[in-house]
C-alpha cells in the first residue's frame, strides 16, 4: 500500500472553482452550491483506497456534525476510471449509497480539480472560510490502517471548531497519507 503525503497547498489561497457531476444525484454542483455560511470542507477520496474505506465511518460523522453549523461538504474522487475501474461513477454512486454518504460525490473526470487544489493522495483535506480562503490541509487525524489508533477525525474537527469559536486555525497543520491519485497518462 502506497503512502503518498498531501502536497500541502498554500493557506490564504483561494478555492479553484468548479462544476462537477454529483454520483449520487447526476446534478452538475459547483462550488458555490456547496459552500457553506461559516466554511467549506473539500475531501479528495476514491472507492478503492483502503486508507479512505479505513474513515468512511468518520467522513459521515464530520458531515453530520458540522452541517447543520453552517459548513458545506463535498467528496471528489478524480483517479483515471480507465485504469481503475472500481472507481466509476456508477461505482462511486454505490460507495456513497453504501457509507450513508450525507455529502456530494463528485466525479473529477478531466482530472483538472485535483490538479488545481494540488491534491496528491486519498483522502486529502481542504478547509476554506466564509471567504473561500484555505485555512486547513491535510489529515483528518493520525489514525492509519493497522495503526491502532482510533479514528476520530481529531485535525479536521479541531480546524472546524477555531472557525466556530471565531478563533485562528492552528498553522501546525500535518499532511495527510494515503493513495497517490491515479493520474492519466
Amino acid at each position: 500500500m502506497a503512502r503518498t503525503p498531501s502536497n500541502m497547498l498554500p493557506l490564504g489561497t483561494i478555492a479553484p472553482n468548479f462544476t462537477l457531476i454529483d454520483t449520487s444525484t447526476n446534478d452538475l454542483l459547483s462550488l458555490q452550491d456547496i459552500k457553506g455560511e461559516k466554511g467549506t470542507v473539500i475531501m479528495f477520496i476514491c472507492n478503492h483506497c483502503p486508507f479512505v474505506i479505513h474513515v468512511n465511518e468518520e467522513l459521515v460523522r464530520l458531515a453530520n456534525d458540522y452541517r447543520s453549523q453552517g459548513f458545506g461538504f463535498a467528496a471528489i474522487s478524480s483517479n483515471d476510471v480507465e485504469k481503475y475501474p472500481q472507481d466509476s461513477p456508477e461505482k462511486m454512486w454505490k460507495v456513497a449509497q453504501q457509507n450513508n454518504y450525507t455529502f456530494p460525490y463528485l466525479y473529477d473526470k478531466t482530472q483538472e480539480i485535483a490538479k488545481a487544489y494540488d491534491a496528491a493522495c486519498t483522502p486529502d483535506f481542504y478547509l476554506f472560510d466564509a471567504e473561500l480562503k484555505l485555512i486547513y490541509r491535510g489529515q483528518l487525524d493520525d489514525s492509519r490502517p493497522g495503526n491502532g489508533i482510533p479514528v476520530n477525525g481529531r485535525d479536521v474537527r479541531q480546524a472546524l471548531d477555531a472557525v466556530l469559536r471565531n478563533s485562528k486555525v492552528s498553522d501546525h497543520q500535518k499532511p495527510s497519507i494515503g493513495c497517490n491519485i491515479k493520474w492519466k497518462e
